[in-house]
């Protein structure tokens, strides 16, 4: 069998081919610092290490719980403390942050003085973590804000609405390890080049589908949703103008089903319930990220109520519910949703 030769003369040409000239370049048209170039640097970094060590944790022991819980209650594995020191230290050394915000800690980390840049940091270090025995898909968040504070900086510095972030992305370690970014002038996927050890850029400008015909929610919770969410899904699976019913496509993992969602369109939802009333994902590390990747493709997320990207947040492990994805999907489920708000 002949197997393709991989060419990247012509793509390397390009000004943007690989991430770090795409930041470079961003960097240089916005006239800054380079501070961003560093943290973006220094998150490639990151990742790749991860990357690497996810694809290795089962012959190196890194399966497994490695405390009883986390700031959630949340069982801690191994792979999520290994990936969580390893983003603080990268970051820390980047010398472009003042405050780091993870999941995994309970309070911010405030940079050493020496240290410090300009920039917050929000992270989810390894979202999905569940999913790592069984070997399916997860992945990285992460939000950048720039401090708008004087003075000594502080947790205060992170609690900062979705419209004010500089950029934001994940990283996604399946079949293939890809990073995601959104700035303002759009969103770009660049994919892992384990032989050059390089993120090539491979979606440019990437806009979601206007509608889609997947939706991603966690039916098991089915009995504890609020009417309005039953009826758009009875809607989906029972559509009453003979076109074909939804496919229901769920994996567990945020990062893996956002990223389905911008790929092929429709929607995602992450609801509140009578267990969880004010839902269950966090605002300004889960959903403020993908709300603004998802909103900078031409998308939508909102909480039901409002558009995540405008909420103030007023801790740093707030919950929020979440629906995003397609623009039409989304809007068709808020109609629902007022209706049932009205009665």
């Amino acid at each position: 069998m002949d197997y393709p030769v991989l060419d990247y003369q012509g793509s390397f040409l390009e000004e943007d081919s690989t991430l770090i000239r795409f930041a470079l370049e961003k960097n240089k048209k916005a006239k800054g610092s380079g501070e961003i170039t560093q943290l973006l640097t220094s998150l490639c970094t990151a990742v790749k290490i991860i990357s690497c060590v996810v694809r290795k944790a089962g012959i190196i022991q890194l399966y497994g719980i490695a405390q009883p819980t986390n700031t959630m209650n949340e069982h801690v594995k191994k792979l999520d403390v290994f990936s969580n020191e390893l983003i603080i230290n990268t970051l820390r050394s980047s010398f472009a942050t003042c405050v780091l915000v993870s999941k995994e800690n309970t309070s911010a980390i405030i940079i050493e003085p020496e240290k410090r840049g300009k920039y917050v940091v929000c992270f989810d270090p390894l979202d999905g973590i569940s999913n790592t025995d069984c070997l399916g898909p997860i992945g990285s968040i992460f939000a950048i804000y720039r401090r708008t504070s004087t003075g000594e900086p502080s947790q205060d510095d992170a609690l900062q609405p979705g419209r004010n972030i500089v950029s934001s992305g994940y990283a996604l370690y399946g079949s293939a390890t890809v990073i995601v970014i959104a700035t303002d002038s759009g969103v770009n996927c660049f994919m892992l080049d384990p032989d050059i050890g390089e993120f090539i850029l491979v979606n440019k400008n990437i806009q979601i589908r206007s509608r889609g015909n997947i939706y991603s929610i966690n039916e098991g919770y089915t009995k504890d949703y609020e009417p309005a969410v039953l009826e758009y899904l009875h809607e989906k699976k029972f559509p009453q103008d003979n076109t074909a019913p939804y496919t229901a496509r769920y994996v567990g993992s945020m990062v893996a089903d956002v990223h389905r969602t911008l790929v092929y369109g429709g929607i995602f939802l992450y609801l509140a319930n009578e267990m969880c009333p004010h839902g269950e994902l966090r605002l300004i590390y889960e959903c403020n990220p993908m709300a603004f990747i998802i909103e900078r493709a031409g998308g939508l997320a909102t909480t039901g109520k409002e558009s995540v990207l405008d909420i103030v947040p007023t801790e740093i492990h707030q919950k929020i519910p979440l629906i995003l994805g397609s623009p039409e999907d989304v809007k068709e489920f808020l109609k629902i949703y007022k209706k049932h708000a009205e009665k």
